[in-house]
């Protein structure tokens, strides 16, 4: 039985549905911020997985909604980039961001050695690498697919989403343990100045509620991004170095953002959240609910030894280095734990890691602006030019 796009949707939103409900009951998954359609999803793929030993009926879902989805996310992705912001950062911005860029390089060059030692595609590397863990459940779950239908790599999918959803698990664990160590260390709970900051940058920056007149513009210039996105895509696919079609519509949608003012466009940023957060949360409703589980438990042992080997990488990285390039005091101790966050998992366990530092031993404003607006957008361009840069060598993506 295949079901047609709107069956295939309805479904989705009831998988996300359930997710929600599972993640109020069960508090260690909400704890790790486990998005709601990955709880539902696997839920539900589970319930498949079963069903289908006892009937041999076969369900399909019609995807024909599941890449214009995806586009959508990254191009709401790009509307967020409000690049005038980066100067509220400062110096410790920019000592962030370039201690991020290295690592991006060594987390996938430690995916690539591990993926080598144990006899996997060079791909497989970097899904277990930055793909998933700095990128997450959207990034790993379109470069997946892409490297499925060019590549024709198996289980690609389910390597890339059960990565993601360990990496946050791992990287909400590390982040407290890490930054307490660093401030016992170095006594620096004597030290902690500053005045308490709103706990999300978004707070900070007032922004309308969402209306349907608000919220048509961002609408509007989603779907811009989307069609400019996937033309420029197909335009450079002959390319020596091409550019995934989302990247594209991510690119187009910072254009649209930082040069629409020459036009007098003002984007409301809870409408650009709103979109963002449902296009990605249906995208991968879709994606899990779809996810041959059985090919998961033959990847169980070779991802485990991936994430062990990233989890020691991050732990060693983030204190020995991060700590101290970004200002070896209090500040810099709590950014070494969302450090942790966004290198195993996502901006929202970067985001939970500073705030059970800063409940126990006092605030830390710089952290709390510099740390939203890196995971934002910029971690996302950053890492898209290095996985960019890591698929144009021919033993990798040739």
């Amino acid at each position: 039985m295949t079901l047609l796009p709107l069956e295939t949707l309805l479904i989705a939103a009831l998988v996300l549905l359930l997710g929600r409900v599972v993640n109020r009951l069960v508090p260690w998954l909400s704890h790790y911020n486990i998005p709601d359609p990955i709880t539902g999803g696997l839920l539900f793929a589970v319930g498949m997985l079963f069903a289908g030993q006892f009937s041999p009926a076969e369900v399909v879902f019609d995807s024909t909604l599941k890449p214009v989805l995806l586009l959508a996310f990254f191009a709401a992705v790009g509307l967020s980039a409000n690049l005038s912001l980066l100067r509220q950062g400062g110096k410790r911005l920019l000592l962030f961001v370039l201690v991020l860029i290295p690592f991006l390089f060594l987390q996938n060059l430690t995916g690539l050695l591990i993926a080598w030692g144990l006899d996997m595609h060079p791909l497989m590397g970097l899904v277990g690498g930055s793909i998933t863990l700095v990128g997450g459940h959207g990034t790993g779950a379109a470069y997946a697919e892409r490297f499925a239908e060019v590549n024709n790599i198996q289980s690609i999918m389910e390597l890339a989403m059960t990565a993601a959803t360990l990496g946050l698990v791992l990287g909400g664990i590390c982040g407290g343990p890490l930054a307490q160590w660093l401030i016992k260390r170095h006594n620096l709970a004597n030290n902690v100045t500053g005045q308490p900051t709103p706990q999300n940058l978004r707070e900070s920056l007032a922004s309308a509620p969402i209306s349907a007149g608000n919220l048509i513009p961002v609408l509007a210039a989603v779907l811009i991004a989307v069609i400019a996105g996937r033309w420029l895509g197909d335009l450079v696919s002959g390319g020596p170095v091409t550019l995934p079609s989302f990247l594209w519509c991510l690119l187009v949608g910072v254009l649209i953002r930082n040069a629409g003012h020459l036009v007098g466009l003002r984007l409301n940023d809870s409408g650009i959240d709103m979109l963002s957060s449902l296009t990605l949360a249906l995208f991968l409703a879709i994606t899990m609910m779809t996810l041959n589980l059985a090919s998961v438990a033959s990847l169980a042992g070779p991802l485990l030894v991936m994430l062990l080997g990233q989890l020691l990488l991050v732990v060693i990285y983030g204190g020995l280095l991060v700590y101290r390039a970004v200002g070896r005091d209090y500040e810099s101790a709590v950014m070494s734990a969302a450090f942790c966050g966004f290198a195993m998992g996502a901006t929202a366990t970067a985001i939970a890691n500073m705030q059970a530092i800063t409940q126990k031993y006092g605030p830390a404003p710089q952290a709390f602006l510099v740390v939203p607006l890196v995971g934002a957008f910029l971690i996302d361009l950053l890492n898209a030019l290095v996985l960019t840069g890591y698929l144009s060598l021919p033993w990798i993506g040739g």
